[in-house]
């Protein structure tokens, strides 16, 4: 187990952004329209426009830089993550049990479990055990990139990395990740109209605000830049107080050094989110996660995801749903969220407009995420009045017995999902075009 995990170590050690060799570049794909690019895009579409190379490490390029240096490794940086032992795990789990399985992802299975506090051998936390699945759509290199990052990124709206597992038994090779629970799922979850509890207008500001300093914090307020390239409703967790935090740093990649302009990787992310650019030619920049953002924030305002083909043809896409609709107050308030209530038309307009510079098409015209945070704070500001960001309450149907039983059914009927969101969801595909 020594021999394995020291191998483990050194693996994390090796697994570095870097700057290599410049790539061929593939050809970009033309398109029209501010609004219309992302969304607008077919799934054929979005398929083809991946890069030639799928190589997992970043290469950055750029027309303003004659030279090339390497990132350092977040794993060279100390952190405060606790090392579990798989037995710890297990035995917390009650050997995996499907009674404390919370929800199933890309990554694997998470399980709730309770764990000795670091700090206090007598005090227990409730956790969040993810434990990476053979047949996973992500594997070992995610599974170390959110190690790295998890452990020296810090702030208040990312989800808390309590530790990690990596060791052999019987059944082979354990990588499992530790996170702190976060009781109250995604923000998906509350925005899928399956949802019992509609997230208050009031509620949705004060997401949008902690979603804004949490990428905040990692383009600007870090000493190297970290880029989400994952960032949507479902990454977003709620904790017992219901602030919002950034969660599942599998696919982030370190933003370009001073000098250069961007990072080119392999085509990543989930249908309906992913930046125009990136999606056509592999060049990432922090201003896909503003891109990213600016859909979060439709979503938001019309409780609607970014891609549904459960809609008619014509309300499919987000984007060029709402297009029509955004330029006419009178017009604005068909979009709106119908569990919305109160007079917010005003209040969700102004959000509009923050989202509405982050859909530029052009990525240098659109905003930092710090100028994006302080739009956001004066639309909080200007909002005084349409409510309190309190809790949801549960929507109750008072009919018949009958009813509540079948009421009541239905809650239990309904598991976790992945990070503690409802497996019976939204589905937003992934996409990986390696």
């Amino acid at each position: 187990m020594g021999a394995y995990l020291s191998t483990i170590l050194k693996d994390m050690k090796c697994f570095q952004f870097y700057v290599g060799d410049k790539k061929e570049e593939p050809k970009t794909v033309n398109s029209n329209s501010v609004l219309s690019t992302s969304s607008v895009l077919s799934d054929r579409e979005f398929r083809n426009s991946r890069l030639e190379s799928c190589s997992q490490n970043a290469s950055d390029t750029s027309t303003e830089s004659r030279g090339r240096s390497q990132f350092p490794s977040l794993s060279d940086r100390p952190s405060n993550l606790r090392v579990f032992t798989f037995s710890e795990l297990k035995s917390a789990t009650k050997n995996f049990n499907r009674t404390t399985k919370i929800g199933e992802g890309g990554f694997g299975c998470v399980y709730k479990a309770t764990v000795k506090s670091g700090e206090d051998s007598v005090r227990k936390i409730d956790v969040a055990v993810k434990q990476l699945g053979r047949r996973g759509l992500q594997g070992h290199k995610e599974w170390v990139t959110e190690v790295n990052v998890l452990g020296v990124a810090e702030h208040q709206n990312l989800v808390k990395l309590v530790g990690y597992c990596a060791e052999d038994d019987e059944r082979g090779i354990q990588r499992l990740l530790v996170y702190e629970y976060m009781p109250n799922r995604s923000v998906e979850n509350h925005l899928s109209a399956r949802s019992e509890t509609p997230l208050s207008w009031a509620m949705r500001l004060k997401i949008a605000q902690d979603a804004a300093r949490g990428l905040t914090y990692l383009h600007e307020e870090m000493d190297v830049q970290i880029i989400f390239r994952d960032f949507k409703s479902s990454n977003i967790l709620l904790d017992e107080r219901w602030n919002a935090k950034l969660s599942d740093f599998g696919l982030a990649r370190l933003g370009p050094p001073e000098g250069l302009t961007h990072v080119s990787t392999a085509v990543v992310g989930t249908m309906g989110y992913a930046a125009p650019e990136y999606v056509q030619t592999g060049r990432l920049t922090s201003k896909s996660d503003v891109w990213s953002y600016g859909v979060f924030l439709y979503e938001l305002i019309t409780g609607r995801r970014p891609l549904d083909r459960n809609r008619p043809r014509s309300e499919q896409k987000l984007l060029e749903w709402v297009k029509p609709y955004i330029s006419d107050s009178k017009k604005f308030q068909h979009i709106l969220d119908p569990r919305l209530e109160g007079k917010i038309s005003r209040s969700a307009q102004k959000l509009s407009i923050v989202a509405n510079r982050c859909l530029v098409r052009h990525s240098k015209s659109r905003p930092k995420m710090s100028e994006v945070l302080e739009m956001v704070n004066k639309v909080i500001e200007a909002s005084i009045g349409v409510g309190n960001p309190e809790p949801p309450v549960k929507i109750v149907e008072p009919t018949s017995p009958e009813s509540e039983r079948k009421g009541k059914r239905r809650i239990s009927d309904t598991k976790l999902g992945e990070g503690g969101r409802l497996v019976r969801m939204w589905s937003t595909k992934l996409i990986n075009t390696c």
